[in-house]
Protein backbone atom coordinates (compact mmCIF):
# COMPACT_ATOMS: atom_id res chain seq x y z
CA UNK A 1 0.00 0.00 0.00
CA UNK A 2 2.90 2.37 1.33
CA UNK A 3 4.88 1.54 -2.09
CA UNK A 4 1.41 2.34 -4.15
CA UNK A 5 1.38 5.46 -2.44
CA UNK A 6 5.04 6.46 -3.14
CA UNK A 7 4.65 5.55 -6.44
CA UNK A 8 1.82 7.88 -7.20
CA UNK A 9 3.69 10.53 -5.30
CA UNK A 10 6.55 10.87 -6.99
CA UNK A 11 4.26 10.28 -10.46
CA UNK A 12 2.34 13.23 -9.43
CA UNK A 13 5.53 15.38 -8.07
CA UNK A 14 7.24 15.01 -11.61
CA UNK A 15 3.65 16.36 -13.77
CA UNK A 16 2.86 18.72 -11.10
CA UNK A 17 6.28 20.58 -11.60
CA UNK A 18 6.35 19.52 -15.65
CA UNK A 19 3.07 21.72 -15.40
CA UNK A 20 4.22 24.41 -13.66
CA UNK A 21 6.86 25.02 -15.45
CA UNK A 22 5.28 24.94 -18.51
CA UNK A 23 2.91 27.04 -17.63
CA UNK A 24 4.83 29.75 -15.09
CA UNK A 25 5.64 33.09 -17.60
CA UNK A 26 9.35 32.82 -15.55
CA UNK A 27 10.14 29.72 -16.32
CA UNK A 28 13.69 29.84 -14.76
CA UNK A 29 12.27 30.82 -11.49
CA UNK A 30 9.69 27.97 -11.34
CA UNK A 31 12.42 25.81 -12.12
CA UNK A 32 14.66 26.61 -9.35
CA UNK A 33 10.85 26.34 -7.23
CA UNK A 34 10.19 23.39 -8.69
CA UNK A 35 13.87 21.75 -7.01
CA UNK A 36 11.79 22.08 -4.10
CA UNK A 37 9.19 19.72 -4.96
CA UNK A 38 10.99 16.52 -4.12
CA UNK A 39 11.37 17.17 -0.20
CA UNK A 40 8.09 18.59 -0.34
CA UNK A 41 6.75 15.59 -1.71
CA UNK A 42 8.32 13.37 0.66
CA UNK A 43 7.49 15.32 3.54
CA UNK A 44 3.74 14.95 2.28
CA UNK A 45 4.29 11.48 1.66
CA UNK A 46 6.00 10.35 5.23
CA UNK A 47 2.95 12.78 7.06
CA UNK A 48 0.27 11.17 5.62
CA UNK A 49 1.47 7.29 5.80
CA UNK A 50 2.33 8.39 9.41
CA UNK A 51 -1.03 9.69 10.53
CA UNK A 52 -2.68 6.49 8.48
CA UNK A 53 -0.28 4.25 11.22
CA UNK A 54 -1.37 6.02 13.84
CA UNK A 55 -5.11 5.94 13.36
CA UNK A 56 -4.93 1.81 12.25
CA UNK A 57 -2.25 1.14 15.14
CA UNK A 58 -3.63 3.48 18.25
CA UNK A 59 -7.35 1.81 17.55
CA UNK A 60 -6.57 -1.26 16.52
CA UNK A 61 -8.55 -4.05 18.77
CA UNK A 62 -10.81 -1.15 20.42
CA UNK A 63 -14.45 -1.32 19.97
CA UNK A 64 -15.82 1.80 18.90
CA UNK A 65 -17.51 3.99 21.39
CA UNK A 66 -15.73 2.63 24.82
CA UNK A 67 -14.21 5.03 26.53
CA UNK A 68 -10.77 3.50 25.73
CA UNK A 69 -11.89 4.32 21.94
CA UNK A 70 -12.57 7.34 22.58
CA UNK A 71 -9.49 8.12 24.68
CA UNK A 72 -7.15 6.54 22.30
CA UNK A 73 -9.38 8.68 19.23
CA UNK A 74 -8.34 11.84 20.61
CA UNK A 75 -4.81 11.73 21.64
CA UNK A 76 -4.13 9.83 17.79
CA UNK A 77 -6.54 12.82 16.78
CA UNK A 78 -3.92 15.72 18.66
CA UNK A 79 -0.73 13.72 17.43
CA UNK A 80 -1.93 13.80 13.60
CA UNK A 81 -3.10 17.52 14.05
CA UNK A 82 0.33 18.73 15.03
CA UNK A 83 2.50 16.35 11.87
CA UNK A 84 -0.31 18.52 9.82
CA UNK A 85 0.69 21.72 11.52
CA UNK A 86 4.45 21.24 10.99
CA UNK A 87 3.78 19.82 7.39
CA UNK A 88 1.84 22.90 6.70
CA UNK A 89 4.84 25.48 9.02
CA UNK A 90 7.20 23.41 6.75
CA UNK A 91 5.93 23.65 3.10
CA UNK A 92 4.37 27.00 3.61
CA UNK A 93 2.62 28.97 1.08
CA UNK A 94 -1.07 27.14 0.20
CA UNK A 95 0.10 24.52 2.84
CA UNK A 96 -0.69 27.47 5.51
CA UNK A 97 -3.79 28.68 3.60
CA UNK A 98 -5.03 25.29 3.73
CA UNK A 99 -4.43 25.48 7.62
CA UNK A 100 -6.34 28.38 8.09
CA UNK A 101 -9.16 26.88 6.17
CA UNK A 102 -9.03 23.95 8.68
CA UNK A 103 -8.52 26.29 11.77
CA UNK A 104 -12.05 27.81 10.82
CA UNK A 105 -13.98 24.81 10.49
CA UNK A 106 -15.19 24.06 13.88
CA UNK A 107 -17.62 21.36 14.52
CA UNK A 108 -16.86 20.01 10.66
CA UNK A 109 -13.50 18.24 11.36
CA UNK A 110 -12.02 16.97 14.62
CA UNK A 111 -12.04 19.65 17.55
CA UNK A 112 -8.10 19.06 18.21
CA UNK A 113 -7.39 19.94 14.50
CA UNK A 114 -9.46 22.78 14.66
CA UNK A 115 -7.81 23.83 18.01
CA UNK A 116 -4.09 23.16 16.74
CA UNK A 117 -4.88 25.24 13.69
CA UNK A 118 -6.67 27.87 15.35
CA UNK A 119 -3.59 28.34 18.05
CA UNK A 120 -0.80 29.07 15.23
CA UNK A 121 -2.12 29.41 11.69
CA UNK A 122 -3.21 33.23 12.05
CA UNK A 123 0.01 34.32 13.50
CA UNK A 124 2.97 32.17 12.23
CA UNK A 125 3.04 33.21 8.77
CA UNK A 126 6.00 33.46 6.57
CA UNK A 127 7.91 36.78 6.11
CA UNK A 128 9.46 38.02 2.84
CA UNK A 129 13.02 39.44 3.10
CA UNK A 130 13.11 43.00 1.89
CA UNK A 131 15.54 41.65 -1.06
CA UNK A 132 12.14 39.20 -2.03
CA UNK A 133 9.91 42.29 -1.89
CA UNK A 134 12.16 44.33 -3.95
CA UNK A 135 12.15 41.63 -6.02
CA UNK A 136 8.44 41.42 -6.82
CA UNK A 137 8.15 45.38 -7.27
CA UNK A 138 10.93 44.93 -10.04
CA UNK A 139 9.27 42.38 -11.99
CA UNK A 140 5.79 43.67 -11.40
CA UNK A 141 6.09 47.71 -11.67
CA UNK A 142 9.89 47.78 -12.60
CA UNK A 143 11.29 50.04 -10.21
CA UNK A 144 12.18 49.27 -6.65
CA UNK A 145 9.90 50.12 -3.32
CA UNK A 146 12.08 53.48 -2.31
CA UNK A 147 10.99 54.89 -6.21
CA UNK A 148 7.69 54.34 -6.86
CA UNK A 149 6.96 55.42 -2.99
CA UNK A 150 8.51 59.17 -1.30
CA UNK A 151 8.15 56.63 1.87
CA UNK A 152 8.48 52.94 2.16
CA UNK A 153 8.82 51.13 5.82
CA UNK A 154 11.10 47.61 4.71
CA UNK A 155 9.59 45.92 7.77
CA UNK A 156 6.50 44.59 7.16
CA UNK A 157 3.04 45.74 9.68
CA UNK A 158 1.75 42.40 9.46
CA UNK A 159 2.41 38.93 7.12
CA UNK A 160 -0.42 36.73 6.26
CA UNK A 161 -0.40 33.13 4.02
CA UNK A 162 -0.17 34.94 0.67
CA UNK A 163 1.15 38.25 1.44
CA UNK A 164 2.34 40.77 3.79
CA UNK A 165 1.69 44.50 4.66
CA UNK A 166 3.96 47.26 4.59
CA UNK A 167 3.51 51.39 5.68
CA UNK A 168 4.35 53.67 2.71
CA UNK A 169 3.65 57.47 1.45
CA UNK A 170 2.74 58.45 -1.91
CA UNK A 171 4.74 60.92 -3.69
CA UNK A 172 1.44 63.17 -2.66
CA UNK A 173 2.14 62.69 0.83
CA UNK A 174 -0.76 60.13 1.17
CA UNK A 175 -0.33 57.59 3.87
CA UNK A 176 -0.70 54.09 2.19
CA UNK A 177 -1.07 49.90 3.01
CA UNK A 178 1.24 47.83 0.32
CA UNK A 179 0.04 44.31 0.26
CA UNK A 180 2.97 42.80 -1.63
CA UNK A 181 2.85 38.50 -2.36
CA UNK A 182 5.20 36.40 -1.19
CA UNK A 183 8.13 35.83 -4.51
CA UNK A 184 7.34 32.67 -6.50
CA UNK A 185 3.88 32.13 -4.45
CA UNK A 186 2.08 32.01 -8.01
CA UNK A 187 4.51 29.58 -9.19
CA UNK A 188 4.52 26.90 -6.60
CA UNK A 189 0.59 26.95 -5.87
CA UNK A 190 0.53 24.76 -8.76
CA UNK A 191 3.08 22.36 -7.20
CA UNK A 192 0.99 22.77 -3.66
CA UNK A 193 -1.88 22.10 -4.79
CA UNK A 194 -1.19 18.75 -6.69
CA UNK A 195 0.56 17.93 -3.15
CA UNK A 196 -1.89 18.58 -0.66
CA UNK A 197 -4.28 16.60 -3.11
CA UNK A 198 -2.10 13.76 -3.16
CA UNK A 199 -2.19 14.53 0.99
CA UNK A 200 -6.18 14.67 0.53
CA UNK A 201 -6.28 11.54 -1.92
CA UNK A 202 -3.88 9.20 0.10
CA UNK A 203 -5.99 9.26 3.64
CA UNK A 204 -9.10 9.09 1.65
CA UNK A 205 -7.65 5.57 0.09
CA UNK A 206 -6.75 4.16 3.33
CA UNK A 207 -9.77 5.51 5.58
CA UNK A 208 -12.63 5.72 2.98
CA UNK A 209 -15.42 8.11 5.69
CA UNK A 210 -11.95 10.57 5.58
CA UNK A 211 -13.35 12.43 2.64
CA UNK A 212 -12.16 16.03 2.34
CA UNK A 213 -11.26 16.35 -1.44
CA UNK A 214 -13.96 19.19 -1.50
CA UNK A 215 -11.56 21.12 0.76
CA UNK A 216 -8.55 20.25 -2.05
CA UNK A 217 -11.28 21.37 -5.03
CA UNK A 218 -12.09 24.73 -2.74
CA UNK A 219 -8.38 25.70 -2.54
CA UNK A 220 -7.78 24.71 -5.84
CA UNK A 221 -10.35 26.81 -7.05
CA UNK A 222 -9.86 29.85 -4.88
CA UNK A 223 -6.41 30.16 -4.39
CA UNK A 224 -5.58 31.36 -8.12
CA UNK A 225 -8.22 34.47 -7.13
CA UNK A 226 -6.59 34.99 -4.27
CA UNK A 227 -3.16 35.22 -5.55
CA UNK A 228 -4.60 38.18 -8.30
CA UNK A 229 -4.76 41.07 -6.06
CA UNK A 230 -6.16 43.30 -9.15
CA UNK A 231 -9.49 40.59 -9.25
CA UNK A 232 -9.35 41.94 -4.61
CA UNK A 233 -9.47 45.10 -5.67
CA UNK A 234 -11.95 44.73 -7.85
CA UNK A 235 -13.94 42.62 -5.14
CA UNK A 236 -13.98 45.24 -2.64
CA UNK A 237 -15.34 47.77 -4.73
CA UNK A 238 -18.07 45.74 -5.77
CA UNK A 239 -18.81 44.48 -2.24
CA UNK A 240 -19.44 48.40 -1.83
CA UNK A 241 -21.24 49.20 -4.91
CA UNK A 242 -24.07 46.08 -3.65
CA UNK A 243 -24.63 47.82 -0.21
CA UNK A 244 -24.77 51.14 -1.86
CA UNK A 245 -27.46 49.53 -4.18
CA UNK A 246 -29.22 46.86 -2.60
CA UNK A 247 -28.51 47.61 1.42
CA UNK A 248 -28.70 51.73 1.21
CA UNK A 249 -29.64 51.69 4.97
CA UNK A 250 -26.98 50.66 6.29
CA UNK A 251 -23.74 50.92 3.24
CA UNK A 252 -22.29 54.45 5.39
CA UNK A 253 -21.85 52.01 8.42
CA UNK A 254 -19.45 49.87 6.18
CA UNK A 255 -16.39 50.78 4.45
CA UNK A 256 -13.13 49.00 2.47
CA UNK A 257 -9.98 51.16 1.51
CA UNK A 258 -9.80 53.03 -1.37
CA UNK A 259 -7.36 50.97 -4.29
CA UNK A 260 -5.17 53.15 -5.98
CA UNK A 261 -5.06 51.48 -9.06
CA UNK A 262 -2.01 53.00 -10.56
CA UNK A 263 0.25 52.01 -7.85
CA UNK A 264 -1.02 48.22 -8.00
CA UNK A 265 -0.89 45.19 -10.05
CA UNK A 266 -1.99 41.30 -9.73
CA UNK A 267 1.11 40.90 -7.12
CA UNK A 268 1.24 44.58 -5.37
CA UNK A 269 -1.80 46.08 -3.89
CA UNK A 270 -1.53 49.88 -2.76
CA UNK A 271 -4.62 51.05 -0.75
CA UNK A 272 -5.83 53.59 1.64
CA UNK A 273 -4.39 53.35 5.07
CA UNK A 274 -6.81 52.73 7.82
CA UNK A 275 -6.35 54.25 11.18
CA UNK A 276 -8.58 51.97 13.22
CA UNK A 277 -9.55 49.14 16.08
CA UNK A 278 -9.13 45.18 14.49
CA UNK A 279 -13.07 44.21 15.37
CA UNK A 280 -12.03 41.53 18.32
CA UNK A 281 -9.49 44.57 20.17
CA UNK A 282 -12.81 45.19 22.61
CA UNK A 283 -10.53 47.39 24.95
CA UNK A 284 -9.31 49.31 22.11
CA UNK A 285 -13.28 50.20 20.88
CA UNK A 286 -14.43 51.00 24.05
CA UNK A 287 -11.37 53.36 24.28
CA UNK A 288 -12.87 55.20 21.29
CA UNK A 289 -16.25 55.27 22.51
CA UNK A 290 -17.69 52.50 20.49
CA UNK A 291 -19.80 49.95 22.50
CA UNK A 292 -18.74 46.03 21.61
CA UNK A 293 -22.12 45.34 21.28
CA UNK A 294 -22.89 47.85 18.40
CA UNK A 295 -19.95 46.56 16.70
CA UNK A 296 -20.96 42.97 16.89
CA UNK A 297 -24.72 43.61 15.71
CA UNK A 298 -22.91 45.41 12.73
CA UNK A 299 -21.03 42.59 11.49
CA UNK A 300 -24.24 40.50 12.00
CA UNK A 301 -26.31 42.88 10.12
CA UNK A 302 -23.53 43.31 7.13
CA UNK A 303 -22.98 39.63 6.44
CA UNK A 304 -26.80 38.62 6.67
CA UNK A 305 -27.14 41.46 3.97
CA UNK A 306 -24.33 39.91 1.88
CA UNK A 307 -25.38 36.51 2.18
CA UNK A 308 -29.42 36.71 1.97
CA UNK A 309 -29.88 39.45 -0.15
CA UNK A 310 -26.53 40.64 -2.12
CA UNK A 311 -25.67 36.77 -3.21
CA UNK A 312 -21.63 38.03 -2.88
CA UNK A 313 -20.03 37.34 0.23
CA UNK A 314 -16.93 37.90 2.12
CA UNK A 315 -15.81 34.04 2.87
CA UNK A 316 -12.73 34.93 5.03
CA UNK A 317 -13.80 37.20 7.53
CA UNK A 318 -11.58 36.49 10.63
CA UNK A 319 -10.94 39.14 13.15
CA UNK A 320 -7.51 39.93 10.98
CA UNK A 321 -9.40 40.71 8.00
CA UNK A 322 -12.14 43.35 9.60
CA UNK A 323 -11.41 46.79 11.30
CA UNK A 324 -14.17 48.92 13.07
CA UNK A 325 -13.44 53.14 13.69
CA UNK A 326 -15.98 56.00 14.37
CA UNK A 327 -18.74 56.84 11.75
CA UNK A 328 -16.45 59.48 9.75
CA UNK A 329 -18.14 63.11 10.83
CA UNK A 330 -20.86 61.73 12.27
CA UNK A 331 -21.45 63.41 16.03
CA UNK A 332 -24.71 61.59 16.89
CA UNK A 333 -24.14 58.69 20.04
CA UNK A 334 -26.54 55.98 20.92
CA UNK A 335 -26.48 56.36 24.51
CA UNK A 336 -23.08 57.73 25.39
CA UNK A 337 -21.50 55.68 22.53
CA UNK A 338 -20.46 56.84 19.07
CA UNK A 339 -21.84 54.88 16.16
CA UNK A 340 -19.08 51.92 14.64
CA UNK A 341 -18.42 51.87 10.93
CA UNK A 342 -16.91 48.38 10.18
CA UNK A 343 -14.04 48.19 7.70
CA UNK A 344 -13.56 45.43 5.58
CA UNK A 345 -10.47 43.97 4.32
CA UNK A 346 -8.68 41.34 2.63
CA UNK A 347 -11.29 40.80 -0.38
CA UNK A 348 -9.62 38.26 -2.28
CA UNK A 349 -12.05 35.21 -1.24
CA UNK A 350 -15.58 35.66 -2.37
CA UNK A 351 -18.65 33.31 -2.98
CA UNK A 352 -21.82 34.01 -5.41
CA UNK A 353 -24.56 32.40 -4.63
CA UNK A 354 -26.89 31.55 -7.55
CA UNK A 355 -30.71 33.12 -6.60
CA UNK A 356 -31.75 29.81 -6.23
CA UNK A 357 -29.59 28.56 -3.37
CA UNK A 358 -29.71 32.16 -1.91
CA UNK A 359 -33.13 31.91 -1.36
CA UNK A 360 -33.24 28.10 -0.01
CA UNK A 361 -30.82 29.03 2.46
CA UNK A 362 -32.58 32.50 3.34
CA UNK A 363 -35.38 30.22 3.71
CA UNK A 364 -33.61 27.99 6.28
CA UNK A 365 -31.97 30.59 8.48
CA UNK A 366 -35.58 31.97 8.92
CA UNK A 367 -36.82 28.45 9.56
CA UNK A 368 -33.84 27.70 12.27
CA UNK A 369 -34.61 31.48 14.30
CA UNK A 370 -38.67 30.24 14.33
CA UNK A 371 -38.08 27.07 15.21
CA UNK A 372 -39.78 25.90 12.00
CA UNK A 373 -39.25 22.09 12.09
CA UNK A 374 -40.73 21.52 8.67
CA UNK A 375 -39.14 24.46 6.89
CA UNK A 376 -36.01 23.59 8.20
CA UNK A 377 -36.32 19.88 6.69
CA UNK A 378 -37.65 20.95 3.09
CA UNK A 379 -34.60 23.79 3.07
CA UNK A 380 -31.94 21.29 3.97
CA UNK A 381 -33.55 18.81 1.68
CA UNK A 382 -33.43 21.42 -1.19
CA UNK A 383 -29.63 22.25 -0.75
CA UNK A 384 -28.75 18.51 -0.32
CA UNK A 385 -28.31 17.69 3.00
CA UNK A 386 -31.42 15.31 2.79
CA UNK A 387 -34.07 14.09 4.63
CA UNK A 388 -31.66 11.72 6.69
CA UNK A 389 -29.45 14.39 7.21
CA UNK A 390 -31.20 17.77 7.62
CA UNK A 391 -31.25 17.62 12.05
CA UNK A 392 -27.61 17.62 11.89
CA UNK A 393 -27.19 20.33 8.99
CA UNK A 394 -28.99 22.29 11.61
CA UNK A 395 -26.79 21.32 14.32
CA UNK A 396 -23.43 22.00 12.14
CA UNK A 397 -24.85 25.42 11.28
CA UNK A 398 -26.53 26.84 14.44
CA UNK A 399 -23.58 24.28 16.59
CA UNK A 400 -27.26 23.52 18.58
CA UNK A 401 -28.36 19.84 19.45
CA UNK A 402 -31.30 19.39 17.42
CA UNK A 403 -34.01 19.58 20.55
CA UNK A 404 -32.69 22.81 20.89
CA UNK A 405 -33.04 24.05 17.05
CA UNK A 406 -36.51 23.48 17.59
CA UNK A 407 -37.05 24.35 20.81
CA UNK A 408 -39.61 27.34 20.34
CA UNK A 409 -38.18 29.42 23.24
CA UNK A 410 -36.40 33.06 22.56
CA UNK A 411 -33.32 32.13 22.66
CA UNK A 412 -33.32 28.50 21.51
CA UNK A 413 -30.27 29.10 19.22
CA UNK A 414 -27.94 31.27 21.87
CA UNK A 415 -24.63 29.73 23.05
CA UNK A 416 -22.60 31.17 25.67
CA UNK A 417 -19.89 28.64 25.70
CA UNK A 418 -20.74 28.04 29.67
CA UNK A 419 -23.93 25.50 29.36
CA UNK A 420 -23.75 21.85 29.01
CA UNK A 421 -24.33 21.83 24.99
CA UNK A 422 -21.13 23.11 24.39
CA UNK A 423 -19.60 20.58 26.08
CA UNK A 424 -21.96 18.47 23.63
CA UNK A 425 -21.08 20.24 20.85
CA UNK A 426 -17.28 19.55 21.06
CA UNK A 427 -17.40 16.05 20.50
CA UNK A 428 -20.01 16.60 17.31
CA UNK A 429 -17.04 15.91 14.77
CA UNK A 430 -15.64 12.49 16.58
CA UNK A 431 -18.99 11.14 17.23
CA UNK A 432 -20.74 12.00 13.94
CA UNK A 433 -17.44 11.92 11.70
CA UNK A 434 -18.96 10.06 9.12
CA UNK A 435 -22.03 11.61 8.71
CA UNK A 436 -20.13 15.07 8.90
CA UNK A 437 -18.23 13.64 6.09
CA UNK A 438 -21.61 12.73 3.85
CA UNK A 439 -22.88 16.02 4.31
CA UNK A 440 -20.12 17.71 3.34
CA UNK A 441 -20.05 15.54 0.37
CA UNK A 442 -23.42 16.41 -0.95
CA UNK A 443 -23.73 20.21 0.26
CA UNK A 444 -22.95 22.43 -2.75
CA UNK A 445 -19.36 23.86 -2.13
CA UNK A 446 -20.62 27.38 -1.88
CA UNK A 447 -22.62 26.29 1.07
CA UNK A 448 -19.61 24.55 2.48
CA UNK A 449 -17.99 28.01 2.44
CA UNK A 450 -21.16 29.92 4.15
CA UNK A 451 -20.08 27.12 7.16
CA UNK A 452 -16.46 28.74 7.07
CA UNK A 453 -18.13 32.67 7.21
CA UNK A 454 -20.64 31.17 10.05
CA UNK A 455 -17.25 29.94 12.20
CA UNK A 456 -15.45 33.07 11.51
CA UNK A 457 -18.92 35.24 12.36
CA UNK A 458 -19.18 33.32 15.55
CA UNK A 459 -15.18 33.80 16.68
CA UNK A 460 -15.38 37.42 16.32
CA UNK A 461 -19.26 37.70 18.35
CA UNK A 462 -17.85 35.46 20.85
CA UNK A 463 -14.62 38.09 21.17
CA UNK A 464 -17.37 41.02 21.34
CA UNK A 465 -19.66 39.70 23.51
CA UNK A 466 -18.87 36.45 25.36
CA UNK A 467 -20.97 34.09 22.59
CA UNK A 468 -23.66 34.02 20.18
CA UNK A 469 -26.06 37.19 21.12
CA UNK A 470 -29.81 36.81 20.53
CA UNK A 471 -29.74 40.38 18.80
CA UNK A 472 -27.80 38.54 16.22
CA UNK A 473 -29.85 35.77 15.32
CA UNK A 474 -33.03 38.90 15.63
CA UNK A 475 -30.85 40.24 12.71
CA UNK A 476 -30.48 37.17 10.77
CA UNK A 477 -34.29 36.42 11.15
CA UNK A 478 -35.44 39.52 9.71
CA UNK A 479 -32.75 39.76 6.83
CA UNK A 480 -33.28 36.25 6.16
CA UNK A 481 -36.89 36.58 6.37
CA UNK A 482 -36.92 39.98 4.01
CA UNK A 483 -35.17 38.20 1.28
CA UNK A 484 -37.99 35.39 1.17
CA UNK A 485 -40.59 38.15 0.52
CA UNK A 486 -38.66 39.92 -1.76
CA UNK A 487 -37.98 36.52 -3.76
CA UNK A 488 -41.99 36.34 -3.39
CA UNK A 489 -42.72 39.55 -4.09
CA UNK A 490 -40.80 39.13 -7.60
CA UNK A 491 -42.29 36.25 -8.09
CA UNK A 492 -45.96 36.65 -7.00
CA UNK A 493 -47.40 39.62 -8.85
CA UNK A 494 -51.10 39.18 -8.55
CA UNK A 495 -53.01 41.37 -6.60
CA UNK A 496 -54.37 38.43 -4.06
CA UNK A 497 -50.93 37.06 -3.96
CA UNK A 498 -49.23 40.52 -3.42
CA UNK A 499 -52.64 40.82 -0.25
CA UNK A 500 -50.88 37.70 1.19
CA UNK A 501 -47.50 39.02 0.88
CA UNK A 502 -49.15 42.25 2.97
CA UNK A 503 -50.67 40.05 5.37
CA UNK A 504 -46.82 38.03 5.57
CA UNK A 505 -45.21 41.31 6.36
CA UNK A 506 -47.70 42.33 8.50
CA UNK A 507 -47.52 39.17 10.71
CA UNK A 508 -43.74 39.77 10.56
CA UNK A 509 -43.63 42.77 11.35
CA UNK A 510 -45.69 42.30 14.55
CA UNK A 511 -43.95 39.00 15.54
CA UNK A 512 -40.41 41.14 15.65
CA UNK A 513 -42.20 43.75 17.93
CA UNK A 514 -42.98 40.63 19.94
CA UNK A 515 -39.51 39.39 19.83
CA UNK A 516 -38.41 42.85 20.58
CA UNK A 517 -40.54 43.43 23.74
CA UNK A 518 -39.08 39.69 24.74
CA UNK A 519 -35.72 41.03 24.74
CA UNK A 520 -36.63 44.25 26.75
CA UNK A 521 -37.88 42.27 29.10
CA UNK A 522 -34.76 39.38 29.36
CA UNK A 523 -32.77 42.18 29.65
CA UNK A 524 -34.35 44.00 32.48
CA UNK A 525 -34.30 41.03 34.47
CA UNK A 526 -31.01 40.77 34.22
CA UNK A 527 -29.96 44.22 35.64
CA UNK A 528 -32.14 43.57 38.30
CA UNK A 529 -30.80 42.02 41.76
CA UNK A 530 -31.46 38.42 41.83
Amino acid sequence: MWRRAATAALSLGVGAGAVAVASSEDPAATLKVCTHLPPRLLRDSVTAATIAFDYKWSLWGLEPGTPAWQSAKHDTHLRSANRLQELCFRNGGIYIKLGQHIAQLEYVVPEEYVQTMRESMLKRCPVSSYEEVRQVFAKDLGESPETVFAEFDPVPLASASLAQVHAARTHDGQKVAVKVQHDHLTDTSVVDIATVDLLVNALHYIFPTFDYRWLVDEVRESAPKELDFLNEAKNSEKCLDNFRRLSPHIAGSIYAPKVYWNLSTSRILTMEFMDAKEVTDVHGIKAIGIHPVDVSNLVSKAFAEMIFKHGFVHCDPHAANMMVRPMPQDSRKSFGWKRPQLVLLDHGLYKELDYTTRISYASLWKALVFADEKAIKENSVKLGAGEDLHALFAGVLTMRPWQRVIDPSLDHLVLDRKNTDYSELQNYASLYFSEISELLRRLPRVILLMLKTNDCLRAVNHALVGGTSLESFMIIGRVSSEAVLDAKRMSQRSFLNRLMIWMDEVTLEARFFSLKLMLCFMQLRKLLPS
